[in-house]
């Protein structure tokens, strides 16, 4: 009896792979801005580039983290944001003074919010975002904030809970 029902729960189970697809919801992360006379040396396009990167890497079961809007999602969200303020840094300092704390380091504060499709804003936070202590992974066009820039918005956007609620405790 069970073997005839086999591709009858087969075909209902592909049927299903979409919808749950579409369960998940996009994030449509856009290039930040900078505040009126913040000087800031990077290329804001590659940051947008890596924390989509990032997102997909770290929350990609949570969220789809893209470029533009997709078609046919149920759910989109869009992160906008700009830089507050930027300090360079001062090498000698944080290798001389600092000894691990934040002294010396290019440090970024940060404004960021997501909107939903309607305009409205669902998530709003502020952050400094700071280069990690001893490291000189510099980028000429992302400099040394590119990676600590994606990490505190993926971090700080599974607060934003936008994910439904699954059963294994999360």
């Amino acid at each position: 009896m069970f073997k005839p029902m086999m591709p009858v729960i087969f075909v209902a189970a592909l049927g299903l792979v979409p919808a749950c697809a579409q369960d998940k919801p996009a994030i449509v992360v856009h290039a930040f801005t900078l505040a009126s006379g913040v000087n800031f040396p990077y290329d804001m396009n590659q940051l947008q580039t890596r924390a989509i990167a990032m997102l997909k890497d770290k929350d990609g079961t949570l969220f789809d983290a893209l470029p533009a809007a997709p078609t046919g999602q149920a759910r989109v969200y869009f992160l906008d944001g700009e830089v507050l303020e930027w300090h360079k840094g001062n090498t000698a300092e944080r290798m001389l003074i600092a000894m691990g704390s934040v002294a010396g380091r290019e440090n970024a504060k940060i404004h960021y919010w997501l909107t939903d499709q309607d305009g409205k804003k669902i998530f709003e936070n502020t952050d400094t975002i700071r280069q990690g202590f001893m490291k000189n992974g510099h980028e000429k066009s992302v400099g040394t904030l590119a990676t600590p820039f994606a990490e505190k918005l993926a971090e700080r956007l599974k607060v934003a809970k936008l994910a439904p609620e699954s059963g294994t405790g999360q």
